[in-house]
């Protein structure tokens, strides 16, 4: 294989490798579920199309096409919002409270009389 595209496949790898720490990181210090919620889906869907694309390179480079990689991303990437989607109706649903202050707009002011 050419140096050309492991190098690119390798940075591929690590800039997938900071988006899925990130993600980790962003769900393991984040203190409500919803904030919770939005540091997996987003960050590990880039990190996880990273791996992938750096896969799809390197299938490509030994003469594969990259269709099983290509469905796997397109899955991927169609399925994390859905399922992120779902769970937050479902807290909705459930009433759980959100730890987020809310917007100075969305604050009732007190009523003066």
């Amino acid at each position: 294989m050419h140096p050309v595209i492991e190098w690119l496949a390798a940075a591929l790898i690590v800039v997938a490798a900071f988006f899925i720490l990130v993600g980790a990181i962003g769900l393991w210090r984040l203190p409500d579920f919803y904030m919770r919620l939005h540091a997996p889906t987003k960050a590990s869907t880039l990190g996880v199309g990273g791996v992938l694309l750096a896969s799809m390179l390197v299938a490509t480079a030994q003469g594969r096409w990259g269709v099983p990689e290509l469905l796997i991303t397109l899955f991927v990437f169609v399925t994390a919002p859905v399922s992120a989607n779902l769970m937050a109706q479902a807290a909705l649903h459930l009433r759980l409270v959100s730890r987020a202050p809310l917007p100075k707009d969305v604050v009732p002011e007190r009523a003066t009389d």
